[in-house]
């Protein structure tokens, strides 16, 4: 497999979007922890509901994601106030 269809597949696989935030490097860390914590939880949600895992250990895997991304939020130090208009 070449390189250009590698990347293909990741991105298929994990998409990113834009970050249309105030431009900050906290803040594109958090925002690329955010969408693959979406991510995850999507294919988590998609095992359950297929079957594939049981109700209860996909609550568990999602609540582990959440405490990491609250984690990272906090150590970003990034507060829960919205960010003044200019």
């Amino acid at each position: 497999m070449n390189q250009s269809m590698g990347d293909d597949k990741n991105k298929f696989l994990y998409p990113r979007s834009r970050y249309y935030g105030q431009v900050k490097p906290e803040n594109l860390v958090f925002d690329a922890n955010l969408q693959e914590f979406a991510q995850k939880v999507g294919y988590i949600t998609a095992l359950e509901t297929n079957g594939k895992v049981s109700t209860h250990e996909a609550y568990k895997q999602i609540k582990r994601l959440w405490k990491q991304l609250k984690r990272s939020k906090k150590e970003l130090l990034i507060s829960n106030e919205p960010p003044a208009e200019s």
